[in-house]
Protein backbone atom coordinates (compact mmCIF):
# COMPACT_ATOMS: atom_id res chain seq x y z
CA UNK A 1 0.00 0.00 0.00
CA UNK A 2 2.67 2.52 0.59
CA UNK A 3 4.12 2.14 -2.29
CA UNK A 4 1.22 2.73 -4.04
CA UNK A 5 0.63 5.42 -2.25
CA UNK A 6 4.13 6.93 -3.66
CA UNK A 7 3.22 6.45 -6.78
CA UNK A 8 -0.24 8.15 -6.89
CA UNK A 9 1.98 10.75 -4.81
CA UNK A 10 4.63 11.48 -7.35
CA UNK A 11 2.53 11.25 -10.06
CA UNK A 12 0.33 13.91 -8.37
CA UNK A 13 3.27 15.85 -7.85
CA UNK A 14 4.60 15.54 -10.94
CA UNK A 15 4.45 18.44 -13.72
CA UNK A 16 1.06 19.06 -13.37
CA UNK A 17 1.36 21.66 -15.48
CA UNK A 18 2.55 19.09 -18.41
CA UNK A 19 0.26 16.83 -20.03
CA UNK A 20 2.92 13.96 -21.35
CA UNK A 21 2.14 10.90 -22.79
CA UNK A 22 4.00 8.75 -20.45
CA UNK A 23 4.02 5.27 -22.65
CA UNK A 24 6.62 6.76 -24.39
CA UNK A 25 9.94 7.46 -22.53
CA UNK A 26 12.91 8.88 -23.71
CA UNK A 27 13.80 7.63 -27.38
CA UNK A 28 16.62 8.30 -29.53
CA UNK A 29 15.73 9.27 -32.78
CA UNK A 30 18.89 9.69 -36.06
CA UNK A 31 19.78 13.09 -33.78
CA UNK A 32 17.34 14.18 -31.22
CA UNK A 33 15.17 12.77 -28.52
CA UNK A 34 11.67 12.36 -27.93
CA UNK A 35 10.01 12.49 -25.05
CA UNK A 36 6.08 11.41 -24.31
CA UNK A 37 6.44 11.15 -28.23
CA UNK A 38 7.87 14.80 -28.88
CA UNK A 39 11.06 16.46 -30.04
CA UNK A 40 12.98 16.93 -26.64
CA UNK A 41 16.24 18.75 -25.60
CA UNK A 42 18.24 17.47 -22.81
CA UNK A 43 19.53 20.60 -20.69
CA UNK A 44 20.94 19.13 -18.42
CA UNK A 45 23.23 19.95 -14.97
CA UNK A 46 24.75 17.91 -12.60
CA UNK A 47 23.99 18.21 -8.83
CA UNK A 48 25.25 16.12 -6.08
CA UNK A 49 23.19 15.60 -2.98
CA UNK A 50 26.27 14.62 -1.02
CA UNK A 51 28.07 17.26 -1.55
CA UNK A 52 25.54 20.05 0.06
CA UNK A 53 23.39 20.19 3.24
CA UNK A 54 20.30 18.70 2.86
CA UNK A 55 18.35 21.99 3.66
CA UNK A 56 19.91 23.40 0.55
CA UNK A 57 18.35 20.53 -1.77
CA UNK A 58 15.74 23.01 -3.19
CA UNK A 59 17.43 26.26 -3.74
CA UNK A 60 19.90 24.62 -5.71
CA UNK A 61 17.28 22.94 -7.48
CA UNK A 62 14.97 25.99 -8.21
CA UNK A 63 18.42 28.21 -9.08
CA UNK A 64 18.75 25.25 -11.66
CA UNK A 65 15.44 25.49 -13.29
CA UNK A 66 16.10 29.31 -12.97
CA UNK A 67 18.90 29.15 -15.33
CA UNK A 68 17.10 26.89 -18.23
CA UNK A 69 17.81 23.66 -17.36
CA UNK A 70 14.67 20.76 -17.45
CA UNK A 71 17.05 17.91 -15.85
CA UNK A 72 19.17 17.12 -12.96
CA UNK A 73 22.05 14.63 -13.57
CA UNK A 74 22.37 12.81 -10.26
CA UNK A 75 25.20 10.04 -9.45
CA UNK A 76 24.54 7.59 -6.43
CA UNK A 77 28.17 7.03 -4.11
CA UNK A 78 27.83 3.45 -3.16
CA UNK A 79 30.46 4.25 -0.93
CA UNK A 80 28.38 6.67 0.92
CA UNK A 81 25.59 4.33 1.09
CA UNK A 82 26.78 0.86 2.10
CA UNK A 83 29.93 2.06 4.37
CA UNK A 84 30.06 -1.21 5.55
CA UNK A 85 29.08 -4.60 3.94
CA UNK A 86 25.93 -4.87 6.81
CA UNK A 87 24.42 -1.67 6.51
CA UNK A 88 22.96 0.68 3.53
CA UNK A 89 22.35 4.26 4.51
CA UNK A 90 19.35 6.30 2.90
CA UNK A 91 18.21 8.48 6.00
CA UNK A 92 19.39 11.85 6.57
CA UNK A 93 21.84 13.92 3.76
CA UNK A 94 21.57 10.51 1.84
CA UNK A 95 17.94 10.35 1.09
CA UNK A 96 18.11 9.95 -2.68
CA UNK A 97 14.13 9.11 -2.22
CA UNK A 98 13.55 12.33 -1.34
CA UNK A 99 15.86 14.21 -3.47
CA UNK A 100 14.30 12.76 -6.20
CA UNK A 101 10.75 14.12 -5.29
CA UNK A 102 12.01 17.33 -4.85
CA UNK A 103 13.22 17.44 -8.12
CA UNK A 104 9.78 16.24 -9.68
CA UNK A 105 8.28 18.80 -7.25
CA UNK A 106 10.41 21.64 -8.74
CA UNK A 107 10.17 20.24 -12.62
CA UNK A 108 13.52 18.64 -13.45
CA UNK A 109 13.48 15.61 -15.01
CA UNK A 110 16.13 13.44 -14.01
CA UNK A 111 19.22 11.54 -15.55
CA UNK A 112 19.97 8.42 -12.51
CA UNK A 113 23.53 7.33 -12.77
CA UNK A 114 24.06 4.43 -10.11
CA UNK A 115 27.07 3.16 -11.05
CA UNK A 116 28.29 1.29 -9.32
CA UNK A 117 31.08 3.17 -10.17
CA UNK A 118 30.53 7.03 -10.58
CA UNK A 119 34.20 8.37 -10.64
CA UNK A 120 32.99 11.96 -9.67
CA UNK A 121 36.09 13.00 -8.48
CA UNK A 122 35.56 11.02 -5.36
CA UNK A 123 37.44 8.65 -2.99
CA UNK A 124 37.98 5.20 -5.27
CA UNK A 125 35.05 6.92 -7.30
CA UNK A 126 32.68 6.16 -5.14
CA UNK A 127 33.25 2.23 -4.52
CA UNK A 128 33.58 0.99 -0.72
CA UNK A 129 36.61 0.59 0.36
CA UNK A 130 35.79 -2.50 1.95
CA UNK A 131 36.46 -4.36 -1.13
CA UNK A 132 39.93 -3.84 -1.19
CA UNK A 133 40.50 -6.39 1.73
CA UNK A 134 39.97 -9.27 -0.57
CA UNK A 135 43.81 -9.26 -2.01
CA UNK A 136 42.86 -10.33 -5.35
CA UNK A 137 39.94 -7.78 -5.96
CA UNK A 138 39.21 -6.74 -9.48
CA UNK A 139 37.44 -3.66 -9.37
CA UNK A 140 34.61 -2.90 -12.15
CA UNK A 141 35.29 -6.16 -13.86
CA UNK A 142 32.72 -9.50 -13.36
CA UNK A 143 35.54 -10.69 -10.91
CA UNK A 144 33.22 -12.60 -8.78
CA UNK A 145 33.79 -11.16 -5.12
CA UNK A 146 33.05 -8.02 -7.30
CA UNK A 147 29.62 -8.99 -8.91
CA UNK A 148 28.88 -10.29 -5.71
CA UNK A 149 28.62 -6.53 -3.72
CA UNK A 150 27.08 -5.16 -6.82
CA UNK A 151 24.26 -7.11 -6.52
CA UNK A 152 23.62 -6.81 -2.63
CA UNK A 153 24.00 -3.42 -3.33
CA UNK A 154 21.36 -2.72 -6.25
CA UNK A 155 19.22 -5.15 -4.53
CA UNK A 156 18.62 -2.41 -1.89
CA UNK A 157 19.14 0.64 -3.97
CA UNK A 158 17.48 0.08 -7.79
CA UNK A 159 13.95 -1.08 -5.95
CA UNK A 160 13.74 2.55 -4.35
CA UNK A 161 14.55 4.14 -8.24
CA UNK A 162 12.23 2.15 -9.94
CA UNK A 163 8.70 4.24 -8.92
CA UNK A 164 10.12 7.29 -9.85
CA UNK A 165 10.66 6.28 -13.84
CA UNK A 166 8.76 8.38 -16.10
CA UNK A 167 6.58 5.74 -17.24
CA UNK A 168 5.43 5.19 -13.80
CA UNK A 169 4.66 9.00 -13.43
CA UNK A 170 8.28 9.97 -12.17
CA UNK A 171 10.49 12.37 -12.81
CA UNK A 172 13.76 9.50 -13.98
CA UNK A 173 13.90 9.54 -18.19
CA UNK A 174 17.26 7.42 -18.46
CA UNK A 175 19.78 5.75 -16.65
CA UNK A 176 23.68 5.87 -17.32
CA UNK A 177 25.24 2.56 -16.97
CA UNK A 178 28.45 2.60 -15.22
CA UNK A 179 30.87 5.44 -16.33
CA UNK A 180 33.11 6.27 -18.53
CA UNK A 181 33.94 2.40 -19.37
CA UNK A 182 35.66 2.52 -22.46
CA UNK A 183 38.42 4.40 -21.57
CA UNK A 184 38.96 1.51 -18.90
CA UNK A 185 38.46 -1.19 -20.52
CA UNK A 186 39.21 -4.58 -19.29
CA UNK A 187 36.19 -6.80 -19.29
CA UNK A 188 34.17 -7.37 -22.17
CA UNK A 189 30.99 -8.93 -20.22
CA UNK A 190 31.46 -6.11 -17.83
CA UNK A 191 28.78 -3.61 -19.14
CA UNK A 192 26.74 -6.05 -20.38
CA UNK A 193 26.05 -7.52 -16.46
CA UNK A 194 25.77 -4.07 -14.91
CA UNK A 195 22.93 -3.12 -17.57
CA UNK A 196 21.09 -6.73 -16.78
CA UNK A 197 21.70 -5.90 -13.23
CA UNK A 198 19.47 -2.55 -13.59
CA UNK A 199 17.05 -3.91 -16.47
CA UNK A 200 16.15 -7.28 -13.86
CA UNK A 201 15.54 -4.65 -10.82
CA UNK A 202 12.71 -3.10 -12.86
CA UNK A 203 14.92 -0.20 -14.43
CA UNK A 204 13.12 0.07 -18.09
CA UNK A 205 13.89 3.80 -19.02
CA UNK A 206 16.54 4.64 -21.55
CA UNK A 207 20.06 3.56 -20.98
CA UNK A 208 22.99 5.81 -21.44
CA UNK A 209 26.65 5.33 -21.43
CA UNK A 210 29.06 8.35 -20.90
CA UNK A 211 32.55 8.05 -22.54
CA UNK A 212 35.35 10.53 -24.13
CA UNK A 213 36.26 10.70 -27.44
CA UNK A 214 38.50 7.51 -27.73
CA UNK A 215 36.46 5.47 -24.95
CA UNK A 216 33.67 5.45 -26.98
CA UNK A 217 35.37 2.62 -29.24
CA UNK A 218 35.13 0.35 -26.61
CA UNK A 219 32.42 1.35 -24.50
CA UNK A 220 29.32 3.08 -25.76
CA UNK A 221 26.88 3.75 -28.66
CA UNK A 222 26.84 5.34 -31.79
CA UNK A 223 24.82 7.97 -31.46
CA UNK A 224 26.79 11.11 -30.11
CA UNK A 225 23.72 13.82 -29.59
CA UNK A 226 24.52 14.21 -26.17
CA UNK A 227 27.25 16.11 -24.63
CA UNK A 228 26.99 14.00 -21.28
CA UNK A 229 29.97 15.75 -19.10
CA UNK A 230 30.39 19.21 -20.64
CA UNK A 231 32.75 20.31 -17.68
CA UNK A 232 32.26 23.92 -16.45
CA UNK A 233 35.55 23.78 -15.05
CA UNK A 234 37.56 21.45 -13.10
CA UNK A 235 38.52 20.07 -9.58
CA UNK A 236 41.42 21.28 -7.99
CA UNK A 237 44.65 19.48 -6.25
CA UNK A 238 46.36 20.79 -3.13
CA UNK A 239 49.43 22.35 -4.00
CA UNK A 240 48.41 23.36 -7.37
CA UNK A 241 45.68 26.55 -8.55
CA UNK A 242 42.13 26.99 -8.87
CA UNK A 243 40.56 26.02 -12.02
CA UNK A 244 38.67 28.46 -14.25
CA UNK A 245 37.31 27.31 -17.98
CA UNK A 246 35.00 29.17 -20.56
CA UNK A 247 32.41 27.34 -21.70
CA UNK A 248 31.71 26.17 -25.69
CA UNK A 249 27.87 25.61 -24.47
CA UNK A 250 27.22 28.27 -27.25
CA UNK A 251 28.26 26.44 -29.91
CA UNK A 252 27.06 22.96 -29.23
CA UNK A 253 23.20 24.08 -29.27
CA UNK A 254 23.96 25.66 -32.26
CA UNK A 255 24.52 22.07 -33.27
CA UNK A 256 20.77 21.27 -31.98
CA UNK A 257 23.17 18.73 -29.36
CA UNK A 258 21.73 17.87 -25.69
CA UNK A 259 23.56 18.54 -22.96
CA UNK A 260 24.82 17.61 -19.75
CA UNK A 261 26.65 20.41 -17.80
CA UNK A 262 29.18 18.82 -15.18
CA UNK A 263 28.89 20.22 -12.49
CA UNK A 264 26.08 22.76 -12.92
CA UNK A 265 26.84 23.07 -8.83
CA UNK A 266 29.72 21.69 -7.25
CA UNK A 267 29.70 21.61 -3.50
CA UNK A 268 31.88 20.70 -1.22
CA UNK A 269 33.80 17.51 -0.11
CA UNK A 270 32.77 16.97 3.58
CA UNK A 271 34.80 14.78 5.55
CA UNK A 272 36.78 12.46 3.76
CA UNK A 273 35.20 11.66 0.07
CA UNK A 274 37.90 13.68 -2.16
CA UNK A 275 39.14 11.58 -4.66
CA UNK A 276 42.66 11.74 -6.25
CA UNK A 277 44.53 11.93 -9.74
CA UNK A 278 47.34 9.22 -10.65
CA UNK A 279 49.23 11.18 -13.43
CA UNK A 280 51.40 12.56 -13.81
CA UNK A 281 51.98 11.89 -10.08
CA UNK A 282 49.87 11.62 -7.11
CA UNK A 283 47.85 14.39 -5.87
CA UNK A 284 44.82 14.61 -3.80
CA UNK A 285 41.83 17.08 -4.68
CA UNK A 286 41.28 19.48 -2.33
CA UNK A 287 38.17 19.90 -0.12
CA UNK A 288 35.88 22.81 -1.73
CA UNK A 289 34.13 21.09 -4.95
CA UNK A 290 33.50 24.54 -6.54
CA UNK A 291 34.43 23.48 -9.81
CA UNK A 292 34.05 26.63 -11.45
CA UNK A 293 30.65 25.99 -12.01
CA UNK A 294 27.94 28.37 -12.86
CA UNK A 295 26.60 28.12 -9.26
CA UNK A 296 29.08 28.56 -6.61
CA UNK A 297 30.08 26.06 -3.82
CA UNK A 298 28.21 28.62 -1.75
CA UNK A 299 25.07 28.43 -4.04
CA UNK A 300 25.72 32.00 -5.21
CA UNK A 301 25.53 33.08 -9.14
CA UNK A 302 28.74 33.57 -11.31
CA UNK A 303 28.89 35.59 -14.64
CA UNK A 304 28.98 32.13 -16.15
CA UNK A 305 24.96 31.39 -14.46
CA UNK A 306 23.95 34.64 -16.10
CA UNK A 307 26.24 33.79 -19.60
CA UNK A 308 24.00 30.10 -19.28
CA UNK A 309 20.77 31.92 -18.46
CA UNK A 310 20.91 34.32 -21.65
CA UNK A 311 21.37 31.46 -23.56
CA UNK A 312 19.25 29.13 -22.10
CA UNK A 313 16.18 30.32 -20.86
CA UNK A 314 13.40 31.33 -23.56
CA UNK A 315 11.27 32.86 -20.43
CA UNK A 316 13.04 34.34 -17.74
CA UNK A 317 11.77 32.79 -14.64
CA UNK A 318 12.65 34.61 -11.03
CA UNK A 319 15.99 33.92 -9.52
CA UNK A 320 15.68 33.22 -6.32
CA UNK A 321 17.18 35.48 -3.71
CA UNK A 322 20.76 34.65 -2.19
CA UNK A 323 21.64 33.40 1.17
CA UNK A 324 23.11 35.96 3.58
CA UNK A 325 26.96 35.00 4.69
CA UNK A 326 27.99 35.75 8.28
CA UNK A 327 31.30 37.30 9.70
CA UNK A 328 31.09 35.24 12.84
CA UNK A 329 33.60 36.58 15.56
CA UNK A 330 36.76 34.51 15.76
CA UNK A 331 36.91 31.37 17.35
CA UNK A 332 39.57 30.81 19.68
CA UNK A 333 40.48 27.17 20.79
CA UNK A 334 42.03 27.37 24.18
CA UNK A 335 41.67 23.78 25.15
CA UNK A 336 44.47 20.89 24.03
CA UNK A 337 44.98 17.63 23.62
CA UNK A 338 48.24 15.68 22.23
CA UNK A 339 47.33 13.02 19.87
CA UNK A 340 49.10 10.77 22.27
CA UNK A 341 47.01 11.34 25.22
CA UNK A 342 44.18 11.32 22.81
CA UNK A 343 45.15 7.02 22.06
CA UNK A 344 43.47 5.85 25.00
CA UNK A 345 39.91 6.81 23.88
CA UNK A 346 40.19 5.48 20.51
CA UNK A 347 39.68 1.87 18.65
CA UNK A 348 41.16 -1.22 20.61
CA UNK A 349 44.65 -0.91 18.95
CA UNK A 350 45.84 -4.08 17.29
CA UNK A 351 49.32 -5.97 17.47
CA UNK A 352 50.56 -7.18 14.66
CA UNK A 353 53.81 -8.94 13.70
CA UNK A 354 53.85 -7.32 10.62
CA UNK A 355 52.35 -3.46 9.18
CA UNK A 356 48.31 -3.96 8.14
CA UNK A 357 47.05 -1.50 5.56
CA UNK A 358 43.71 0.23 6.56
CA UNK A 359 41.34 -1.75 4.84
CA UNK A 360 42.42 -4.90 6.10
CA UNK A 361 42.34 -3.84 9.90
CA UNK A 362 40.11 -5.78 12.00
CA UNK A 363 37.47 -2.65 12.94
CA UNK A 364 34.35 -1.85 11.77
CA UNK A 365 32.68 -4.76 12.28
CA UNK A 366 35.14 -6.32 9.48
CA UNK A 367 34.56 -3.56 6.90
CA UNK A 368 38.54 -2.04 8.40
CA UNK A 369 39.28 1.63 8.00
CA UNK A 370 38.05 3.56 5.28
CA UNK A 371 39.54 6.86 5.74
CA UNK A 372 41.68 9.21 8.27
CA UNK A 373 44.98 8.34 9.95
CA UNK A 374 46.62 5.27 11.19
CA UNK A 375 49.03 5.42 13.75
CA UNK A 376 51.69 2.44 13.66
CA UNK A 377 54.04 2.18 16.78
CA UNK A 378 57.05 0.19 16.85
CA UNK A 379 60.28 -0.40 19.29
CA UNK A 380 63.75 0.09 17.22
CA UNK A 381 67.05 -0.50 19.03
CA UNK A 382 69.24 1.90 16.76
CA UNK A 383 69.54 4.70 14.10
CA UNK A 384 70.14 4.86 10.62
CA UNK A 385 68.26 4.95 6.98
CA UNK A 386 64.64 4.73 7.59
CA UNK A 387 63.24 3.80 3.85
CA UNK A 388 59.43 3.97 2.66
CA UNK A 389 60.08 2.28 -0.74
CA UNK A 390 56.76 3.56 -1.91
CA UNK A 391 54.96 1.74 0.71
CA UNK A 392 53.67 4.76 2.88
CA UNK A 393 50.07 5.61 1.09
CA UNK A 394 49.90 8.61 0.97
CA UNK A 395 51.70 10.48 3.36
CA UNK A 396 53.20 10.06 6.89
CA UNK A 397 54.68 12.12 10.07
CA UNK A 398 57.56 10.10 11.07
CA UNK A 399 58.18 10.31 15.58
CA UNK A 400 61.04 9.00 17.54
CA UNK A 401 60.15 8.88 21.43
CA UNK A 402 57.17 11.11 20.42
CA UNK A 403 59.59 13.41 19.01
CA UNK A 404 59.38 15.08 15.38
CA UNK A 405 61.89 14.02 12.58
CA UNK A 406 60.53 14.11 8.95
CA UNK A 407 58.13 13.05 6.61
CA UNK A 408 57.19 10.36 4.46
CA UNK A 409 55.37 11.10 0.99
CA UNK A 410 55.12 10.27 -2.60
CA UNK A 411 58.33 12.25 -3.36
CA UNK A 412 60.57 11.71 -0.31
CA UNK A 413 61.23 8.20 0.31
CA UNK A 414 64.27 8.24 2.81
CA UNK A 415 64.63 9.33 6.26
CA UNK A 416 67.84 10.22 8.73
CA UNK A 417 66.64 8.07 12.51
CA UNK A 418 69.24 9.87 15.03
CA UNK A 419 71.14 7.36 16.44
CA UNK A 420 70.04 5.72 20.83
CA UNK A 421 68.87 3.27 22.45
CA UNK A 422 65.67 1.61 22.91
CA UNK A 423 62.78 4.07 21.26
CA UNK A 424 59.77 4.05 19.89
CA UNK A 425 59.41 4.94 16.27
CA UNK A 426 55.58 5.88 15.43
CA UNK A 427 54.25 6.48 11.73
CA UNK A 428 51.21 8.60 11.81
CA UNK A 429 49.65 7.62 8.41
CA UNK A 430 47.13 9.58 6.35
CA UNK A 431 45.22 8.61 3.52
CA UNK A 432 44.81 11.27 1.47
CA UNK A 433 41.52 10.29 -1.32
CA UNK A 434 42.06 7.57 -3.03
CA UNK A 435 42.33 7.69 -6.73
CA UNK A 436 39.02 8.02 -8.81
CA UNK A 437 39.66 6.88 -12.13
CA UNK A 438 42.18 4.88 -14.45
CA UNK A 439 44.43 2.16 -14.55
CA UNK A 440 45.46 2.44 -10.71
CA UNK A 441 42.08 1.53 -8.65
CA UNK A 442 43.02 -1.67 -7.79
CA UNK A 443 46.10 -0.22 -6.01
CA UNK A 444 44.21 2.30 -3.89
CA UNK A 445 45.40 0.19 -0.20
CA UNK A 446 46.02 3.37 2.65
CA UNK A 447 48.36 3.45 5.45
CA UNK A 448 51.66 1.44 5.07
CA UNK A 449 51.25 -1.30 2.33
CA UNK A 450 54.68 -3.29 2.48
CA UNK A 451 57.76 -3.18 4.37
CA UNK A 452 59.71 0.08 6.11
CA UNK A 453 63.18 -0.79 6.37
CA UNK A 454 65.29 0.50 8.58
CA UNK A 455 68.78 -0.24 7.56
CA UNK A 456 67.71 -2.51 5.13
CA UNK A 457 65.99 -4.64 7.90
CA UNK A 458 62.32 -4.58 7.26
CA UNK A 459 60.51 -3.47 10.71
CA UNK A 460 58.42 -5.78 12.91
CA UNK A 461 55.83 -5.85 15.38
CA UNK A 462 53.50 -3.34 15.24
CA UNK A 463 51.19 -1.88 17.74
CA UNK A 464 48.28 0.24 14.92
CA UNK A 465 45.65 2.77 16.03
CA UNK A 466 42.85 3.28 13.78
CA UNK A 467 42.24 7.18 13.63
CA UNK A 468 39.33 7.10 11.78
CA UNK A 469 38.65 10.63 12.73
CA UNK A 470 34.48 9.79 12.38
CA UNK A 471 31.82 11.24 14.55
CA UNK A 472 31.94 8.62 16.82
CA UNK A 473 35.76 9.41 17.22
CA UNK A 474 35.22 12.76 17.72
CA UNK A 475 32.59 11.99 20.49
CA UNK A 476 34.55 9.35 22.18
CA UNK A 477 37.67 12.10 22.83
CA UNK A 478 35.07 13.57 25.62
CA UNK A 479 36.16 11.54 28.41
CA UNK A 480 40.04 12.75 27.53
CA UNK A 481 41.91 14.91 29.53
CA UNK A 482 41.39 18.39 27.56
CA UNK A 483 43.94 20.74 29.18
CA UNK A 484 44.06 24.48 28.49
CA UNK A 485 46.49 25.26 25.46
CA UNK A 486 50.28 25.36 27.07
CA UNK A 487 52.31 27.86 25.63
CA UNK A 488 54.44 25.22 23.45
CA UNK A 489 51.75 22.33 23.05
CA UNK A 490 52.13 19.30 21.02
CA UNK A 491 51.65 18.65 17.95
CA UNK A 492 50.12 16.79 16.24
CA UNK A 493 46.94 17.36 18.73
CA UNK A 494 43.68 17.95 18.83
CA UNK A 495 42.47 21.59 19.28
CA UNK A 496 39.03 22.70 20.95
CA UNK A 497 36.90 26.04 21.31
CA UNK A 498 33.75 27.31 20.26
CA UNK A 499 31.45 29.20 18.11
CA UNK A 500 28.97 31.53 19.26
CA UNK A 501 25.94 31.71 16.99
CA UNK A 502 23.49 35.24 17.29
CA UNK A 503 20.28 34.22 16.16
CA UNK A 504 19.39 31.87 13.21
CA UNK A 505 22.83 30.29 11.69
CA UNK A 506 23.90 31.30 8.29
CA UNK A 507 26.59 30.60 5.99
CA UNK A 508 30.62 31.64 6.74
CA UNK A 509 33.94 30.54 5.34
CA UNK A 510 36.63 29.53 7.46
CA UNK A 511 40.06 30.46 7.49
CA UNK A 512 43.15 29.22 9.44
CA UNK A 513 46.12 31.19 8.07
CA UNK A 514 48.29 30.27 11.25
CA UNK A 515 47.39 26.92 10.92
CA UNK A 516 49.68 24.15 8.44
CA UNK A 517 47.49 21.08 7.80
CA UNK A 518 44.77 19.40 9.09
CA UNK A 519 40.78 18.77 9.65
CA UNK A 520 38.07 21.02 11.23
CA UNK A 521 34.94 19.06 12.87
CA UNK A 522 31.89 21.11 14.10
CA UNK A 523 29.23 20.19 16.75
CA UNK A 524 31.41 16.41 16.05
CA UNK A 525 31.01 17.10 11.48
CA UNK A 526 33.98 16.75 9.70
CA UNK A 527 33.73 19.75 7.08
CA UNK A 528 37.37 18.76 5.57
CA UNK A 529 40.94 19.09 5.02
CA UNK A 530 42.60 22.49 5.29
CA UNK A 531 46.08 22.77 3.75
CA UNK A 532 49.03 25.76 3.64
CA UNK A 533 49.71 24.25 0.40
CA UNK A 534 46.52 25.53 -0.82
CA UNK A 535 45.00 26.89 -3.19
CA UNK A 536 42.35 26.52 -1.11
CA UNK A 537 42.59 29.03 1.76
CA UNK A 538 39.23 28.92 3.18
CA UNK A 539 36.58 26.13 4.04
CA UNK A 540 32.96 26.47 3.27
CA UNK A 541 30.82 26.04 6.63
CA UNK A 542 27.40 26.09 5.69
CA UNK A 543 24.39 27.34 8.16
CA UNK A 544 22.88 24.00 8.03
CA UNK A 545 25.49 22.73 10.23
CA UNK A 546 25.33 25.23 13.28
CA UNK A 547 23.19 25.36 16.05
CA UNK A 548 22.10 28.90 16.92
CA UNK A 549 23.90 29.50 20.04
CA UNK A 550 26.85 27.99 21.24
CA UNK A 551 28.81 25.12 18.50
CA UNK A 552 31.78 22.65 19.13
CA UNK A 553 34.90 23.73 17.30
CA UNK A 554 37.84 21.00 17.32
CA UNK A 555 40.56 21.14 14.68
CA UNK A 556 42.72 18.14 14.12
CA UNK A 557 46.18 19.56 13.82
CA UNK A 558 49.46 17.77 12.07
CA UNK A 559 52.37 20.13 12.54
CA UNK A 560 51.46 24.10 13.74
CA UNK A 561 48.55 26.41 14.56
CA UNK A 562 47.59 29.82 16.32
CA UNK A 563 45.15 28.94 18.02
CA UNK A 564 41.94 30.49 16.11
CA UNK A 565 39.85 30.58 13.50
CA UNK A 566 38.56 33.07 11.41
CA UNK A 567 34.94 33.44 10.13
CA UNK A 568 34.66 35.37 6.66
CA UNK A 569 31.68 36.34 4.42
CA UNK A 570 33.62 35.67 1.31
CA UNK A 571 35.50 32.36 -0.17
CA UNK A 572 38.80 32.13 -1.27
CA UNK A 573 40.24 29.12 -3.50
CA UNK A 574 43.08 30.87 -4.05
CA UNK A 575 45.01 31.91 -7.59
CA UNK A 576 43.32 30.69 -10.31
CA UNK A 577 44.63 29.33 -13.59
CA UNK A 578 42.94 29.89 -16.98
CA UNK A 579 42.66 26.54 -18.98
Amino acid sequence: HGRNRLHKKISNLLFNSIKINRSMGLRVNSSQFTLGGKPFRILGGSLHYFRLPRAYWMDRMVKMKACGLNTLTVDVPWSLHQPEKGELRFQGGLDIESFLHLAAEVGLWVILRPGPYIGSDLDLGGLPSWLLRDREMKLRTTYPGFIAAVNMYFDKLIPKMVPFQFKKGGPIIAVQVENKYGSHARDGNYMSFIKEALQERGISEVLLTSDDHEGLKYGGPNSPVLVMELWTGRSDGWGGLHHNLVAVVREILRRGMSINLYMFHGGTNFGFMNGALANPSYKALVTSYDYDAPLSEAGDYTPKYHLLRDLLSEILSEMPGLRWKEEYETAILFQHLSLWDALPYTHEPFKSQFPVNMENLPVNNGNGQAYGYTLYETTIIRGGSLKSGRNIQDRALVFVNQSYIGIFHHKNVELAVPDGKKRTLSLLVENCGRVHYGKDMDNQRKGIVGNILLNHTPLRDFTIYSLDMTTDFIDSLYRAPWKSVPNKPSFPGFFQGRLFVNGYPSDTFMKLPGWSKGVVFINGQNMGRYWDAGPQQALFLPGPFLNSGMNQVIVFEEAEGDFKIQFEDSPDLGMTVDI
